[in-house]
């Protein structure tokens, strides 16, 4: 299969693993989930909460909320990421309940489709201001809260910031933007001899109402469901929610969510992908941009037998259990 046949693949797998369990979080961690009313956000809030975790999930909606709430062993929190006022009332209401912080799982995320050429400047800022302003003001407010617990802070990114896609730029760069957050801000932790440990968990394609929403923006500027539509428009997002209906689960993300807070020793990155063709597709490419950036300094090349040498110390490097 030629480079092209793969990213084409790719684009379609990941437009939004399975480790072996860790032992069981201590009785009634506490974990703050951004973008928790659906898909994802959902998901991970449910399986945390069913495996001894409070979860305090983030909504933007009263009837969210309200079914939120209902949940054993969670907490509805009303959050907007984009809302400094939400994220530290947030803060606020958390401190208030007396259980202490441990985690922060930073899944709150939008996409737009549009050729770069095309996309406005709204559409760019809209995305950054979710997907990369969003974990970076959590993060910040809810840092007391984590130093004090010694806990773990993730972002949901995805497959998208390794692989790029026609029509996917933007949402693309917002989440390449967040890896780079994530391991400057692990740096920065590990260099001030903080205990809170920084990760990143980057999805393939599964099953999310991102799609739906993807489609409402472009169908009348408007993400949010429930819009009343033209006949022509409703079977554009038909069409859409049958072929999202037929994707998996994202449970596979929520067991990487649950390594990382509950392992002894988490990993910077986890990659959840869909299926094996997909993540051996991410790998590949990395591999490729890895030998593209070497060939690409005829002074500085590293041999056949160098490259090699390099892969074992690495596979070696991480057997041992170092990030």
């Amino acid at each position: 299969m030629d480079r092209l046949k793969y990213l084409l693949i790719a684009f379609l797998a990941l437009m939004v693993s399975h480790p072996a369990l860790a032992q069981s979080p201590p009785e009634q961690r506490a974990v703050l989930v951004t973008g928790a009313s659906s898909g994802i956000g959902l998901t991970i809030t449910r399986y945390l909460a069913d495996r001894g975790f409070h979860v305090y999930a983030g909504a933007r909606k009263d009837e969210d909320l309200k079914r939120l709430e209902a949940m054993k062993n969670v907490s509805a929190v009303r959050l907007d990421v984009t809302k400094q006022s939400d994220v530290d009332a947030a803060v606020r209401f958390v401190a208030a309940q007396g259980r202490g912080l441990y985690g922060v799982i930073n899944n709150a995320g939008v996409a737009s489709v549009a050729e770069l050429i095309k996309t406005s400047d709204e559409d760019v800022l809209w995305q950054h201001d979710i997907n990369v302003m969003g974990p970076l003001r959590v993060n910040r407010a809810f840092f007391p809260l984590l130093k004090e617990s010694q806990g773990r802070t993730a972002i949901i990114g995805s497959l998208s910031a390794f692989v790029m896609s026609p029509t996917g730029g933007a949402y693309g760069m917002s989440k390449a933007a967040v890896e780079v957050y994530t391991e400057t801000l692990a740096l920065e932790l590990q260099m001030a001899g903080e205990k809170v440990v920084a990760g990143i968990i980057d999805p393939g394609a599964f099953k999310s109402r991102a799609r739906e929403k993807v489609t409402m923006r472009m169908l009348t500027g408007n993400p949010e469901l429930g819009q009343p539509l033209t006949d022509e428009q409703k079977k554009t997002l038909v069409t859409v929610q049958e072929a999202e209906a037929k994707m998996s689960d994202p449970t596979p993300v929520a067991e990487q969510v649950f390594h990382f807070l509950s392992s002894d020793t988490p990993r910077l990155r986890y990659m959840a992908a869909n299926s094996e063709e997909v993540a051996h597709i991410i790998v590949r490419e990395m591999l490729d941009r890895a030998l593209q950036l070497n060939a690409s300094q005829a002074a500085y090349t590293l041999n056949r037998d160098a490259l090699v040498r390099t892969l074992d110390e690495l596979l070696a490097k991480q057997a041992a259990g170092k990030k």
